[in-house]
Parts: C-alpha cells; structure tokens; sequence
C-alpha cells in the first residue's frame, strides 16, 4: 500500500507544487472552530517550505453545491493556517483561471498560497478533466495529503494525480500505515472494533468485512436499534433502518458463525438512555427495553461496564461513530465515556480513531493526544478499513 513520497519528487526549490488538503473544517462567525485539520497538514507544509517550494494549496470546504457560497470561503483558513504556521499564507479569491494562475506563478521560494473553495466550481465533484487541467496549471508538481477525501473521484483528488507527477504526503503516508493493519487482520491482537453512529446502512459493508477479521465487534448508537428489531427485541420509537433489517440478521448470523467456530464476540446494548427526541431531555431515563413512544438515544451503564469489561483485554481497537447522540447532553455520556477509557488504556491498547464524529469526541474532551492515532478521515478510514481500494490512494504511483 506505500504510495510514493514527496522525496520522490527530486529537488523541489523553484518549483510550484499544487497541494490537495484537507481544510473541511467547522467555522463560527467567520472564524476556524477546530483546526485539526489544518494543524495535521502542517509538517508537509514545512517540508515543503523548507525545500524551496512554492506552495499552492487547494481545498473544499462544506457543501456549496457548485456554485460561489462566500459563507464558505477558504479566507479564514488561510488567516488560521498563517498563525500555525508562522508565516503568510496568501489567499485567492478565485480557484483557477488568469487570477489564480497569476497569484501561483508570484510565489517565491518558501512563499504558500490558498486558492478558494474547490466545490465553488461544479467541475470539481464531476471530476470533469478540464477543471483538473485547469488546477493542473497550478502547479508543476502534485502532492496528495487529503486522506479525508482519498474515497472521493474528484477533479483535484484523482485526475490531476495523472497529470503531473505525484506523490502522497505526511498525512496520507501516516494514515496508510496505521490503517494498513486494521486492513489486513494483522494488526495485534485480541483485535475488538466498536461501531456507531445513526445510520446501520453507512456501516453494512464494513461490518461485513471486519466481522471475519476481529475477535469482538461492539455496536451502539441508532444503528444499534436495527439490530434489536431484527432480533424482534422491543425499540419503541427508536430509529430504525427498515430497508436493513435483512442485512442485520445476516450480519448477525455470520457473527453467530464466527463464535461457535473461534469465540468472536458480537455485543449490542443491554440497556439504554431514553427520551422523547434528541432535543428533549425532559424524558430522560434509563431502562433496560425502550419504552413505547421514546427513542434510544444512548447506551446505558450496563452496556458500558460490558463493553470495557471486553476492551479491557483487547490489544487493538478500532473505534468509529459515536455510542448516543454526543451532540445533546445528557445523550453525550455513553461517548464520552467511551473516549475516556481508550485514553486511560494508552500503553496497553492501541486505540485508532476512525475520524468522524468519534474524534471530534475525543478532541473536544482533550484526548485525542492519549489515542494511539486518530483518522483525518471519516468515511475514507471505513473504506480503506474494509478493503476498498479508494480513488485517491489509487491515483499515486506506488513506492
């Protein structure tokens, strides 16, 4: 799975290397909310800048649906992005064309540039050849350091890889290496996964493949509740993704399988934070069955002393989606505690974050430093996982 790296590429001073990143990042009244993202793109941007190169950096941001959106211009990137980096980082109003082509070639050794939101021009989601020509006059070198799009057959992600000589960054070259294991099965065992996040349809594929690899698959969140319906286990208002429900039971028989044939655990909640929706509190309890007219909208303290009480002898985990509705306390427990205990085993299990919303729960609580590696890449961490070959990664020679 080694992609070629930017060392690759010879000898860089002088030269204008275009730069997919990953700058998909929340703002707040105009400014970055949380900058991970770009803080993990800082040491191929420091490489870059040390060896003479002329920085052109490219990006989406949000869904503008192919149109100019200035709610979701790139400018406050570029002014969060300067302050990490400690120096300029000059913005262009425009993403390709005679303004941006004439911002890229004034660049000067060292000097970094940010073109405007990829997903302003409908070209890019197209993956239309000749808005990647365009952005391929940007630069004379290519380097692909957005593993959080690398799943996506976009203009900038794959078709200018095939246009000027490419190669992966720090980033990427990072994510494939701790993701590769996961992968592959080989990574230390026992090997347990935990799952969740609302929708069970997101997560068939993986679940499918990963319940062959691992010694234990634990599952919360809302796709939880398709589980137990199939199971004709009692949801009440729960949701439930009825067009899955047959998947769920061939998931659920193949993990049935794997337990008579090697002791694989498959573990759902056994009890449950209800309400009457996300954003009502007022009908906050805690039950063993859901309740007719409540929802489930976080695992209970049963169902966590059994999920650490398996994690506690696993020696890799691999955690995806939030266990409740994180975002609405008291909905938040079931993850946050969760995130709490896999930063309490560091040193004893290597915990990989599968990016998404499991890791933002780890930044916004501080552990995200205590966590073995945490994804840049939401669904791109979940297709590699499984096994899919992703457009991105495909596009770079290899090593």
């Amino acid at each position: 799975m080694a992609k070629r790296g930017i060392e690759a590429l010879g000898a860089l001073r002088g030269r204008r290397v275009l730069v997919r990143v990953d700058f998909n990042v929340p703002l707040r009244d105009g400014q970055v909310a949380d900058d991970y993202r770009l803080r993990m793109a800082l040491p191929t941007l420091r490489a870059l800048r040390e060896a003479g190169a002329r920085t052109v950096l490219c990006s989406h941001l949000g869904r503008p649906k192919g149109s100019p959106q200035p709610e979701l211009s790139l400018a406050p990137v570029a002014e969060r992005l300067s302050a990490l980096l400690g120096a300029e980082v000059r913005f262009c109003p425009e993403t390709i064309g005679e303004v941006a082509e004439a911002a890229a070639s004034a660049l000067r050794d060292g000097e970094v540039l940010l073109v405007e939101n990829l997903r302003f021009h409908p070209g890019e989601k197209k993956d239309d050849p000749d808005f990647a020509a365009a952005l391929a006059r940007l630069g004379e070198l290519y380097v692909n350091d957005a593993f959080g799009v690398c799943h996506r057959a976009h203009a900038s992600v794959s078709a200018v890889a095939r246009l000027l000589p490419a190669a992966c960054g720090g980033l990427i070259a990072r994510e494939v290496a701790e993701l590769t294991p996961l992968r592959e099965g080989t990574a230390p065992r026992p090997f347990h996964v935990v799952l969740g996040g609302a929708k069970l349809a997101d997560k068939i594929p993986v679940l499918e493949s990963l319940v062959e690899k691992v010694d234990a698959v634990l599952v919360g969140g809302g796709m939880a509740y398709t589980f137990l319906r199939a199971m004709e286990k009692p949801v009440g208002a729960s949701r439930v993704d009825e067009g899955t429900l047959e998947a769920a039971l061939s998931i659920l028989e193949k993990a049935r399988e794997r337990s008579r044939e090697s002791g694989h655990r498959f573990v759902l909640p056994v009890d449950h934070a209800v309400g009457k929706s996300p954003d009502d509190p007022s009908g906050y309890a805690l039950v063993r069955e859901v309740p007719t007219g409540l929802m489930g909208l976080d695992v209970g303290p049963a169902s966590l002393a059994e999920y650490t009480t398996e994690l506690g002898a696993a020696a890799t985990v691999f955690w995806n989606g939030p266990l409740g509705v994180f975002e609405r306390p008291p909905y938040h427990l079931g993850t946050h505690y969760l995130a709490s205990y896999l930063a309490a085993r560091r040193g004893r299990t290597r915990t990989v974050v599968g990016g998404g919303d499991s890791a933002a729960a780890c930044r916004s609580l501080g552990l995200a430093d205590a966590m073995h590696w945490v994804s840049t890449g939401g669904g791109a961490s979940l297709e590699f996982v499984q096994g899919k070959d992703l457009p991105g990664l495909a596009a770079l020679p290899d090593a």
